[in-house]
């Protein structure tokens, strides 16, 4: 009589290719982020190009040409990029449009003027432009916040779950509209008893702090959706050549 082949010693964790396939949709319909470094890049880059590049090409123009140089470089670095965006990959990011949108109207306001306190007065008033076009998105299909997600952390959402994370997001969305009125009401009280000289520093302090904030309670926010659902969150696994 024929005996039975011995088993073999990796014969216990093998798995047919039904239970590879089942691991692999369940792994598909998980929340992704990037992994730590790719998720620092990431987040870097869409900071640089919204906020560092515009900033750079301000304060090499302003020392070499003066302020209103400085503006226009300013304005032209956001629209160049927003430009290159556009040819190499087809779309421009919302949070370098959003820029192009606030930056276009203060630097135009502040040349036009001469005014420093009509250039400072934007601040206020940019932030209150952002309330509005973050209200405007959270009731519909695409809330704004989704897209930021998507584009400035890099957030995976697999179509499974979109229709059940849609209500967050524009509840989120409508926490962000929630932090930029109260961006725009601090800006205008503080541009109204700080003096002219220091109110750069205190709005850039002012600023940093609530945004932290309010990325802090998405996260979290985020995070206990998450838990409610049954939805997991992962890092995306690296790519290897």
């Amino acid at each position: 009589m024929p005996q039975p082949a011995e088993p073999h010693g990796d014969e216990s964790i093998t798995v047919t290719a039904g239970e590879r396939s089942r691991w692999t949709a369940g792994m598909s319909e998980c929340l992704e982020l990037p992994r730590p470094i790719q998720l620092a890049r990431t987040v870097g880059w869409n900071a640089a190009e919204s906020f560092g590049l515009p900033v750079a090409g301000y304060a090499v123009a302003a020392s070499l040409a003066g302020r209103d140089a400085g503006l226009w470089a300013m304005l032209a670095t956001i629209w160049l990029t927003a430009i290159g965006r556009k040819l190499f990959t087809g779309s421009v990011p919302s949070l370098v449009m959003i820029s192009i949108a606030v930056l276009t109207v203060q630097t135009v306001a502040a040349i036009a003027t001469g005014n420093l306190l009509i250039f400072l007065v934007h601040f206020p008033v940019a932030n209150l432009a952002l309330c509005i076009v973050f209200a405007r998105t959270a009731r519909g299909r695409s809330p704004i916040a989704a897209r930021l997600a998507a584009e400035v952390i890099g957030l995976h959402c697999p179509a499974i779950h979109q229709p059940r994370l849609h209500r967050f997001f524009q509840h989120v969305t409508v926490l962000w509209a929630g932090v930029f009125l109260l961006l725009a009401v601090s800006l205008g009280v503080l541009l109204a008893t700080v003096p002219l000289a220091s109110y750069v520093p205190v709005w850039a302090g002012t600023t940093v702090v609530l945004i932290t904030a309010g990325i802090a309670a998405s996260a979290w926010w985020l995070r206990s959706v998450l838990r409610r659902l049954s939805i997991s969150l992962r890092f995306a696994p690296a790519i290897t050549a």
